[in-house]
């Protein structure tokens, strides 16, 4: 089995994620020189391990979808079988090892296991089935 090294910790005003917070992703030192260019990106995509999460459902209630009970993999549920986050976020400032950001749903202190620019991979006259979103 593979293990995982953090990269950084987010550093958010808030011990529970909330939307569109702004906050701070802290990359180690070492990994530094590994940002270099990211500034000229206005998203980036956040890999985090959400390490306070001890359980996982396989069916989950979508917070915002009354009445809709979908299986986890088709949610952003914390509750997974490997508690891994993506989210997408505005980078704000890019300063040193501090990546300042707007969109941030993460807790105060998640380890980072990745930061990717965001590039969209579909183009907008596409047609995009959102599943239950759709309806939302």
């Amino acid at each position: 089995m593979t293990a995982f090294t953090p990269i950084g910790r987010v550093d958010s005003p808030f011990e529970r994620p909330a939307d569109e917070t702004e906050g701070t992703i802290v990359v180690d030192e070492e990994y530094a020189a590994g940002l270099d260019g990211l500034e000229d990106f206005s998203h980036i995509v956040i890999l985090a391990h959400l390490d306070q999460i001890d359980d996982y459902h396989l069916r989950a209630r979508p917070p915002h979808a009354e009445g809709v009970e979908v299986g986890v993999f088709a949610t952003r549920s914390p509750h997974r079988p490997n508690p891994i986050a993506q989210t997408v976020v505005e980078l704000l400032e890019r300063d040193g090892n501090r990546l300042h950001v707007r969109g941030l749903d993460l807790a105060d202190g998640t380890p980072v296991l990745d930061i990717k620019p965001y590039v969209p991979t579909v183009s907008e006259d596409e047609d995009l089935a959102l599943g239950w979103l759709d309806e939302r």
